[in-house]
């Protein structure tokens, strides 16, 4: 033999040898998921470019790979060309300067989304992960020229060159390269059944001594990712995003007039026109979820997020859809504009100013789950509150929401029951985490916004200073992709705090650290119950989750065997000796008899 290596094959090739293996019995199901790197599923679930083609193609820019899989496509710039050119049957690639809920249209329809700024967790990176679409975000060699021009790398591109980005690596390729689409082996629903069944049998002691069984993994999806999660294996939805349903005309339209009201009343009524819509969408998934948990996070970011009105030619265009005047638009784009969204009005800090809103969203899920009820349909539907700091704010919204239940019961003749639980988001949350508790059936952790508030750092720092950071080794991992220490330290305190006061408080998290194989690892270790990640991600998510658990158990088992007395041998008995053999007894001499004296 001259020479030996480990054998390179890809994820479907990986899945089939293992589940094989298997059936032949040359390995146990331990070993054959601990054989398979849960990123090698995405080429399961994803299209991928076509490997000899890819060969001799040179990527012009390389930025981070917020969402995977291939993608090649006709470059538009709005939202509005990309539906127009899908319509008339062009693939399209949406490049931006960043997306916002404006563009979900044109996202929904595009082969891949390439921006010039924001982070792994900004909009177009969050929404392109939920959809399953490629996605290159913060690319700082992205630089706009014109209004139908662009320079990628230093090359020019004008509207309708064709270009390709590969959302797993983070390149751009200036050229066409064919994509091979996701091809799902059989064997990976048997493979990931393993998963699930290592996962739900697990328990372990939290840091704060409490016991827990089971490690469950949910998906961040809306009514249009419902059916998609379910179908990659997702035991639930750990986060429904509201605002992402209000992406959609009548709904956006309808949201943008209740924003722009001055008074209490004018927002009621154009709240009225949400909530038919609404119930719809929350029933839908309800019945999508077949009695899985659905928790729905209420209203969360910022109202200017849904005024865009940057420039006066988009001012002009929203005043006109409104049907009010530009000095509207202006002036309430500027009372609602944030410098910092993350310390601005948003989350429950909207809901204690403007307690309607709220209430027209509770009202919404209460009569979606009351019409599930009489239709017989299985439901466990849960109400999460953002933006938690204090316990003060989540007892006076849950009052709030109760009212509104029971309001809906009275009129629907139903018992509906819902738990009503807490993100934890801020460093004092966590820390002030067993007063909340008192007011909390559940945690939900924030670990986008969290590592946020704990760092001090903007999503958006990416190309400011994060990447030299990361260059130069001042992090060793980038914190927005990887769960930090210091904010596993506030997951830790916040777990301690909660279960302080409920011992079996249900803890997870719904940032998009929730597919991150190490951030698996961490919130295993720290006590949660599960971890929630976009749909696309849930595959990679089970298989990590059960990696961790055997990994786990494994050192468990060899420590234990460590601090375990060494069994001493027994003593060995002496083997008996032969008998000597005595030697024959000498005879005395016979005594001589004395001598006689002569006479």
């Amino acid at each position: 033999m001259l020479q030996c290596r480990n054998g390179k094959r890809t994820g479907p090739a990986a899945v089939k040898m293992a589940v094989d293996m298997v059936a032949e019995k040359m390995i146990t199901k331990e070993e054959a998921l601990l054989r398979v790197k849960p990123d090698q599923l995405d080429q399961l679930l994803h299209p991928q470019f076509d490997a000899k083609a890819l060969k001799s193609a040179k990527p012009l820019a390389a930025a981070l790979n917020a969402s995977p899989g291939a993608g090649c496509g006709a470059i538009v710039f709005t939202a509005d060309e990309a539906v127009e050119w899908d319509k008339a049957g062009k693939k399209v690639m949406l490049v931006r300067k960043e997306t916002s809920p404006d563009d979900i249209a044109g996202m929904y329809v595009a082969q891949g989304i390439l921006t010039s700024t924001g982070g792994r967790t900004s909009h177009a990176a969050v929404v392109a992960r939920g959809m399953g679409t490629p996605c290159v975000c913060g690319c700082a060699d992205v630089v706009f020229t014109g209004k139908d021009t662009v320079t990628i790398g230093g090359v020019k591109f004008k509207k309708g060159d064709i270009i390709s980005i590969d959302g797993s690596t983070g390149k751009v390729y200036g050229e066409a390269i064919p994509v091979t689409p996701a091809s799902v082996s059989g064997d990976l629903e048997t493979f990931l059944s393993w998963a699930d069944e290592i996962r739900e049998k697990s328990v372990r002691v939290t840091p704060s001594g409490k016991k827990v069984k089971g490690f469950g993994v949910l998906a961040n999806a809306e009514q249009n990712e419902a059916p998609q999660a379910f179908r990659f294996g997702a035991a639930g939805i750990g986060l429904c995003r509201t605002e992402h349903m209000f992406f959609e005309e009548p709904k956006l339209t309808n949201f943008q007039k209740m924003i722009i009201s001055e008074d209490t009343a004018a927002r009621k009524e154009n709240l009225k026109a949400i909530l038919p819509i609404q119930v719809k969408d929350f029933y839908g998934i309800i019945k999508t979820m077949e009695g899985r948990p659905v928790t729905i996070r209420l209203l969360d970011p910022p109202l200017n997020e849904f005024i865009q009105a940057e420039t006066p030619e988009m001012a002009k265009a929203l005043a006109k859809k409104l049907g009010v005047s530009v000095d509207v638009i202006n002036k309430k784009y500027s009372e609602l504009n944030e410098h910092n969204p993350m310390l601005g009005h948003r989350g429950c800090r909207l809901a204690i100013t403007y307690p309607e809103i709220y209430e027209t969203q509770v009202e919404a899920i209460a009569k979606a789950t009351a019409k599930a009820e009489k239709e017989g349909l299985a439901h466990d539907v849960r109400i999460m509150i953002p933006n938690v700091t204090t316990f003060a704010e989540l007892k006076q919204i849950r009052a709030q929401a109760e009212a509104v239940i029971a309001d809906v019961n009275a009129k629907e003749k139903t018992e509906l029951k819902f738990q009503i639980g807490s993100m934890i988001e801020f460093p004092r949350a966590a820390a002030t985490a067993d007063e909340i508790a008192q007011y909390a059936d559940f945690f939900s952790f924030g670990t986008n916004d969290l590592t946020q508030t704990t760092f001090g750092f903007s999503r958006d720092d990416y190309g400011k200073f994060i990447d030299s950071y990361l260059d130069q080794k001042v992090l060793l991992q980038d914190p927005f992709k990887t769960l930090d220490d210091g904010v596993g330290a506030m997951i830790k305190l916040a777990e301690a705090g909660g279960r302080s006061v409920k011992s079996d408080l249900h803890l997870g998290i719904c940032g998009e650290h929730g597919g991150d194989p190490a951030s698996i690892a961490l919130c295993y270790k720290l006590g949660l119950n599960y971890v929630s990640c976009s749909p696309f991600r849930v595959p990679a998510a089970r298989l990590a989750g059960a990696q961790v658990v055997i990994k786990t158990n494994r050192a468990a088992k060899a420590a234990a065997a460590k601090k375990a007395p060494a069994k001493k041998a027994p003593a060995k008995k002496a083997a008996a000796k032969p008998a000597e053999k005595k030697a024959p007894a000498k005879k005395a001499p016979a005594k001589k008899a004395p001598a006689k004296k002569s006479k």
